[in-house]
């Protein structure tokens, strides 16, 4: 029987994710009884305002999930792996956008625009995938199942919010220390971002490849349900603070033309696509910061193979990468599933 309110916890609730996810939550009127915000030592006793009453921020422990039906939080891998047993055994249903759990064959990874049926097969958690991979795998989604996707090139254009609020005001303080002529500090940059751009996010594999390349690859195969698609992919932190971008070059099975794509994309849910050159028109980082949808333009014929297209990428991704999608995976299951 459904309710009319769900009790739902955040962990990780004063990060730049959790606090998106808390605002979110209260935008789109998600019937919420109990909000239990949760968080590490440090931010024990912080207060945050939801629905115009300030909650306390308590410490995450198991029973802390006791009486919740949803938990949902960005942490770091170890501790989202640490407390999703204790989730579960409490009853309530994980909804996790750290990266854990993506890969995990037995445990749903989901976009709701790409793949909602998905969300039916949980055994307690559901994944949200790395923030560039839902953008692309919203756009891709429609041009896969027109002409299906024969390989997908992608290069990311990732802002300094993809890692946290750290990487926010280390690119701010680089900026001030720029003008100021002072020592440039680094500490969660393995160069200097402002003014500059490092095509390097996570830590290198064996290949050549970075494991943030290797997640949006992996994800973008599970989300499509396309195990075999070829994928090259190149990630790049770049001096923006919030809105990650990225330049996608598709060659697809079937004859493709530009003009149908756009008007394909056109009539997508929770796509708009912004295309006009004569205008200068095109989604940037600034525009669709604090927005919902994911942006497209630059859709333009790839003439080096027989079928392909060219296009241009962008979206908010504290919301759509990330917060708002794991609402609106929460809007899934209790319309649906719990």
């Amino acid at each position: 029987m459904k309710k009319e309110k769900y009790n739902v916890a955040i962990i990780g609730a004063t990060g730049v994710v959790g606090r998106e996810m808390i605002e979110i939550l209260e935008e789109r009127a998600f019937p919420v009884g109990e909000l239990r915000l949760l968080a590490s030592e440090k931010s024990v006793g912080e207060e945050i305002t939801f629905q115009k009453k300030n909650i306390t921020v308590r410490l995450a422990t198991e029973k802390e999930f006791a009486g919740m039906d949803l938990v949902m939080g960005d942490t770091p891998t170890e501790v989202s792996k640490k407390f999703a047993p204790m989730i579960i055994k409490q009853g309530a249903i994980m909804i996790d956008c750290s990266s854990a759990f993506r890969e995990d064959p037995e445990i749903p990874l989901v976009v709701p625009e790409v793949n909602a049926h998905a969300v039916g097969r949980h055994k307690g958690i559901i994944a949200g995938p790395n923030c560039s991979a839902i953008p692309v795998a919203v756009v891709a989604k429609p041009i896969h199942e027109k002409y299906g996707i024969k390989r997908m090139v992608i290069s990311t254009y990732q802002s300094a919010s993809g890692a946290g609020k750290g990487g926010m005001d280390e690119l701010a303080d680089q900026t001030r220390s720029l003008f100021n002529n002072e020592e440039i500090v680094k500490k969660v940059f393995a160069h200097r971002l402002a003014f500059n751009v490092i095509p390097q996010i996570d830590a290198f594999l064996p290949n050549g490849d970075t494991k943030e390349e290797d997640k949006i690859m992996k994800e973008l195969r599970k989300l499509l349900e396309a195990p075999e698609m070829r994928l090259a992919c190149t990630a790049v932190r770049v001096p923006v603070f919030c809105g990650h971008s990225a330049a996608v070059n598709i060659e697809t099975e079937k004859p493709v033309l530009a003009g149908d794509v756009r008007k394909i994309l056109e009539k997508y849910k929770g796509i708009v696509v912004r295309d006009n050159p004569d205008k200068k028109e095109y989604p940037v980082p600034a525009d669709v910061a604090g927005t919902d949808d994911v942006f497209v333009g630059r859709i333009r014929q790839d003439t080096s193979v027989p079928h392909g297209i060219n296009l241009w990428v962008a979206a908010d991704n504290l919301r759509k990468g990330a917060s708002l999608n794991a609402v609106q995976i929460a809007e899934i299951l209790i319309e649906k599933h719990i």
